[in-house]
């Protein structure tokens, strides 16, 4: 899920377009990580049941996609690490920098996570969660590979697991992909979306089980339509919508996909994929962008922090309200704005003093200040 354009936070303004450019700032998609981040968090809101019999169905109508935001993310991840991509970086260097991003608040919301499973909350330990193997696999960023294990220690850190296989993938994906042109990567690209839409039978077909939501491998193409994507950009080859268009169009896939079998899997996939692009092009040329505000950019700079912690927030609140409390409207609102306040104000304090300390001193540039300074 976390992804910064290059190592700077998105605050600059975009340079000027040109076809074949690589870096630059792109502060929209930032903007839009924090869309991402909040759908989570609202879908999350009804699934621990804050909401009554009054409320619910209205609810789960605004929310029940909102777990396609994770999905944005893995395209996401694709399309900034092909743009920031250095064609002469070493996979050592490039993976370091990588986890440097997300492994701190990972090790930290890990330790609060268990520490909270082995006190207070003990259905963080359900099943095979809270197993010392889980753990271990957990902390080395594997267990998304064993089902039982898929929420082990902090429930969201799965995503992390698949991140980080898209890490270890990403150098020979980049370079393949940057020697193509616009027409193989436009198939890759559709591809991709194809695969998203029938792996399930083809699995199915070849008798292979797997939990598809957080299988890494299964959320491959979601992270390669990214990097296609993004060399169709860079090479200035994107024939998509712009933001009015692409915006409409994730709008369109997020609500049908309910409604659609296996919807869920695929359905926003066309739409958020545009917008990624829309608002990547936008910020090239200076267009406007309402994800490019300071407030949004500033959020989407905590959307990392605030998706580690929200569940967390949210399950030690079950020790109050119970399981499931199913309140009227103002009590639930109420309610899932606590744990938003509560979120939020964690996650800022998790970018200050965990993320950003913790990737200086990952990458050792915490010494080379103080070397600096004397």
């Amino acid at each position: 899920m976390p992804t910064l354009i290059r190592e700077a936070p998105l605050s600059e303004a975009p340079a000027a377009p040109s076809a074949g450019r690589t870096g630059g700032m792109l502060p929209s998609l930032t903007g839009m990580r924090w869309a991402a981040a909040f759908l989570v968090f609202a879908f999350h809101t009804y699934k621990f049941g804050y909401y009554g019999p009054e409320d619910e169905k209205l609810v789960a109508w605004a929310t029940r996609s909102g777990s396609v935001g994770v999905m944005f993310f893995f395209v996401l991840s694709g399309f900034v690490l092909t743009w920031s991509a250095r064609p002469k970086d070493r996979f050592f260097s490039f993976f370091r920098r990588r986890l440097a991003r997300i492994y701190p608040i990972h090790v930290v919301t890990a330790v609060v996570a268990l520490a909270l499973a082995f006190t207070v909350l003990p259905w963080l330990r359900d099943g095979e969660r809270a197993a010392p193997e889980a753990i271990a696999a957990n902390l080395l960023l594997v267990s998304s590979w064993k089902f039982e294990w898929w929420q082990a220690a902090n429930p969201v850190s799965w995503s992390l697991v698949c991140e980080a296989f898209f890490y270890a993938c990403f150098p020979l994906l980049y370079a393949v992909l940057r020697r193509v042109g616009p027409k193989v990567l436009t198939a890759v690209a559709v591809l991709c979306v194809l695969t998203v839409v029938y792996q399930p039978d083809v699995y199915k077909a070849l008798h292979i089980d797997v939990f598809f939501y957080s299988f890494p491998l299964a959320r491959l193409p979601e992270f390669i339509l990214g990097v296609a994507v993004a060399r169709l950009v860079q090479l200035g080859k994107w024939r998509g919508p712009g933001l009015e268009g692409a915006m409409a169009l994730t709008l369109i896939g997020y609500f049908v996909a309910p409604l659609v079998p296996g919807g869920l899997s695929w359905t926003p996939l066309i739409g958020l994929t545009f917008l990624i692009a829309a608002g990547a092009v936008a910020d090239i040329k200076g267009e406007p962008s309402m994800w490019r505000r300071p407030v949004l950019v500033k959020l989407g700079e905590w959307s990392f922090a605030f998706y580690m912690v929200h569940l967390l927030v949210m399950h030690s609140l079950r020790l109050w309200v119970g399981d499931k409390p199913k309140f009227d409207t103002l009590p639930a609102f109420g309610l899932a704005g606590l744990a938003f306040a509560i979120s939020l104000a964690l996650a800022a304090l998790l970018y200050t003093y965990v993320e950003e300390p913790g990737r200086r001193l990952v990458l050792g540039k915490t010494r080379l200040s103080l070397r600096r300074r004397r």
